[in-house]
């Protein structure tokens, strides 16, 4: 999606309506609050739910161009962008610039999935070094 989607032309789109952030807390950057909505809508994330993913999966936090060990986006923040865009209907019209992008590029997105896995070392076989069965390994069938 990094070279898919215009996060440019995106932006441009959205800075008008997007706040300075003269008084309280610094805003986050117009570009992690986007492609923290888009994340929310590829994996259809509640707002609590996408706060909850920035601390559970790595990749999220990384996508959004968030630092690894600083301040992440809450609930209310995400709420306040998406309502943001819905007032000033931006949603639509970021719905349609990416929609025409990819149509213009023969690509279609329906939804999305993202695995974090990590290897492990295990043994081969359910056999221990003594060439006997493992009681720790076992195995199931189906109906049993």
């Amino acid at each position: 999606m990094e070279q898919v989607v215009p996060w440019s032309a995106l932006v441009a789109l959205i800075a008008p309506y997007y706040p300075e952030g003269k008084t309280g807390r610094p805003p986050f950057s117009l570009q992690t609050m986007l492609r923290t909505h888009f994340l929310q809508q590829w994996f259809t994330l509640s707002d609590l739910g996408m706060e909850e993913a920035f601390f559970d999966v790595p990749m999220y936090r990384e996508f959004a161009q968030l630092q690894e060990f600083g301040r992440l986006p809450d609930e209310s923040t995400i709420l306040r962008f998406r309502h943001r865009l819905e007032k000033h209907k931006l949603a639509e019209q970021i719905l349609a610039t990416v929609n025409d992008l990819l149509i213009a590029r023969g690509l279609l997105l329906k939804a999305g999935t993202v695995v974090d896995a990590t290897l492990i070392a295990a043994p081969s076989s359910t056999k221990n070094k003594d060439k006997a069965r493992d009681p720790e390994m076992h195995s199931s069938q189906k109906g049993n």
